[in-house]
């Protein structure tokens, strides 16, 4: 089942008298539970990439449906409530909220939304991520491994439709690294959740279903790395 569908993108911006192209008509598509990892060299396209595909920037033309829905096509109000429902994002400078504590954190996006969190669902995340014992910490009382792991069940809490993590690994020592991508496996594996992780790393990327490389602003490779169970 296809869960994410990109068509024909491209963004431009204007520096001074030139115009730049970041991104430079990509299409491609993601199956559900597929983990993708994207590729390429700084200045490449691949933020730009994943900030359209989650909403938080607006391509200059092109597409993107997220599981059937065209996101450009909602309203600004509209696109903000279905990214907070749909798309979970994990960023390398974790992002949270400082005054609010580990629990507040992982919540908020259902918070936002009116909803009362599920406290067996809260309970299950908190274990998996080895937090049941941080619940009221806030961020300057963590380490950068656990701010991370908070960043990750702020962006599971709602079950989405797609995960997206810009370089989740990039500010953690080789440990740590590896400790926030077997969660972020665990998450795919567990709810069959979708996974798209941009990074500069290779041992991260060949642990993925599927490596795109971005070049210049363009798609220059597309490999499967390995078969998912059950496909």
């Amino acid at each position: 089942m296809e869960i994410l569908k990109v068509e024909n993108l491209t963004k431009t911006y204007e520096q001074g008298s030139n115009y730049v192209k970041a991104l430079d008509n990509i299409s491609f598509s993601v199956e559900k539970g597929e983990f993708v990892a994207i590729i390429g060299p700084s200045g490449s396209g691949k933020s730009t990439l994943l900030h359209i595909i989650g909403g938080v920037d607006k391509a200059t033309e092109g597409k993107v449906y997220i599981d059937g829905t065209d996101i450009y096509g909602l309203s600004e109000t509209n696109l903000a409530i279905f990214r907070r429902r749909q798309v979970g994002l994990i960023y390398q400078f974790y992002n949270l909220i400082p005054v609010l504590n580990v629990e507040e954190n992982i919540t908020l996006p259902m918070l936002l939304d009116g909803k009362k969190p599920d406290k067996g669902h809260l309970k299950d995340i908190l274990t998996t991520l080895k937090l049941e014992d941080r619940v009221n910490h806030l961020p300057n009382q963590l380490s950068g491994g656990q701010q991370q792991r908070v960043s990750i069940g702020r962006a599971i809490i709602n079950n989405p439709a797609i995960v997206l993590a810009d370089e989740p690994t990039g500010n953690l020592d080789s440990k740590n690294s590896q400790e926030i991508m077997e969660l972020l496996k665990e998450a795919n594996r567990r709810n069959n959740q979708t996974l798209i992780v941009i990074t500069h790393d290779e041992k991260i990327a060949l642990q993925a279903d599927r490596v795109i490389t971005i070049s210049d602003g363009k798609i220059s490779g597309d490999e499967i790395i390995k078969k998912r169970v059950g496909v």
